[in-house]
């Protein structure tokens, strides 16, 4: 009796030790691709963009979920990082801040050869992994990062953008956020506006962008989700049956998701994983189990949200716990090729899918948005008018107009 006593306990973590092992054999050859992650933001928060300081240094950084020892403990092979501005740069210089976090995306790779190797395509991402480094792909978080310009998304595309998430918390002039669903911002297209928000859907399949529906309402997923010609994937966005909070994919669109052959990867932030402020890596487990179970092994990934999010669970602190949870997959009776898919296989397959829509040769879509939608506090109106001196609506010119025209009569 005594014996059988200790002899349990021995043989539960000699189990835990061999799905571990299992674990790191299989991603030695496969390797997880995040589908995102905040480090470009805190290098801005923490260095202004400075990745010359000592202290800003990858091979020792603390203080954040990333750093190049972890990434290579966690066997990360492929990371779109994302090139994210806040809400409160919308109309005012999203643009800009777009490009600087871009381009510290591309510096990464400079100053880390051995490390990341810059990519914008599938066939990069499967280089990368050959020679042993991070695959890093540009994802633009918020679709205010366009300005609602068809160029500025053509430019970020020729810049190495391969996702674009159609919004981040608020809306854009043409497609509406998860905050829509809590009341907490107005309904202002009812998912996409039918003349540009559809625009911005076809440019996207017309160049190869990966569709992002993370952060958008319910509608918009929906919108895209029917007309995309192409997968779309939720690049870090959870279950909403297990956790209802509206930044979570409910069950009839993960049936869309099923429907479309799209991808939902999973985000380990831990509102969203236990809508509450504490929450292990079991319950992640369990979000993975729930997308695989509605919508199949095949639309499963992971999308950690590391270093853009203040509580992570307990046994995914950090990118280097990544083999934790695959252990726990494997533990639940995953067979091996589902955990290659949700590795890195289910991405490389939607994004293959994505160049394969793609076609270059078809006309760009052209017609800009109209002017009503923007806000013209801070921009010209160059383009929506035959004479450019002349910004005004006809009524508001004949307004301004009368005086003179009065004038004259008296005269």
């Amino acid at each position: 009796m005594w014996t059988r006593w200790w002899l349990w306990p021995l043989v539960a973590v000699c189990t835990a030790d061999q799905f571990l092992d299992e674990a790191k054999r299989i991603m030695r050859t496969t390797p997880v691709i995040d589908g995102h992650n905040d480090l470009p933001w805190r290098l801005l928060t923490k260095f202004n963009n400075q990745l010359r300081k000592k202290n800003a240094s990858l091979h020792s950084l603390v203080g954040t979920h990333t750093n190049i020892p972890k990434l290579r403990a966690g066997f990360v092979g492929g990371q779109f990082w994302s090139a994210y501005t806040p809400c409160d740069t919308q109309n005012k210089d999203a643009v800009k801040r777009t490009l600087e976090q871009i381009d510290v995306i591309h510096r990464m790779c400079h100053m880390y050869p051995e490390t990341f190797l810059c990519v914008n395509s599938s066939q990069g991402i499967r280089q990368a992994f050959q020679e042993g480094k991070v695959a890093s792909l540009v994802g633009v978080e918020g679709g205010h990062s366009i300005d609602s310009s068809l160029g500025v998304l053509r430019a970020l595309y020729h810049l190495g953008m391969r996702y674009l998430t159609l919004t981040h918390s608020c809306n854009t002039p043409w497609a509406d956020n998860w905050l829509v669903d809590t009341g907490d911002d107005d309904v202002q297209s009812d998912g996409l506006s039918e003349d540009f928000g559809e625009s911005v859907v076809r440019e996207l399949n017309r160049l190869g962008v990966i569709i992002d529906l993370a952060h958008v309402s319910v509608a918009t997923m929906k919108a895209a989700l029917n007309q995309s010609q192409a997968p779309v994937i939720f690049s870090h966005s959870s279950a909403f049956a297990l956790c209802k909070h509206r930044r979570n994919v409910p069950d009839d669109v993960l049936q869309l998701v099923k429907q479309t052959g799209s991808l939902v990867m999973v985000n380990f932030y831990n509102d969203y994983v236990a809508c509450k402020m504490e929450a292990n890596l079991s319950q992640v487990a369990d979000h993975l189990d729930h997308i695989k179970k509605v919508a199949g092994a095949g639309a499963v990934g992971f999308g950690g949200d590391f270093d853009g999010v203040s509580r992570l669970p307990t046994g995914l602190e950090d990118v280097s716990k990544y083999p934790n949870l695959i252990a726990e997959l494997l533990r639940r009776q995953w067979t091996e090729a589902e955990v290659r898919g949700a590795l890195a296989d289910n991405l490389l397959r939607v994004f293959e899918a994505v160049e394969q829509a793609s076609n270059h040769a078809r006309d760009p879509e052209e017609k800009p948005i109209e002017q009503r939608y923007l806000d013209s506090s801070c921009r010209t109106s160059y383009g929506y008018s035959e004479a450019p001196g002349l910004r005004l609506q006809p009524a508001a010119l004949l307004a301004s107009l009368a005086p003179l025209l009065l004038s004259l009569r008296l005269l």
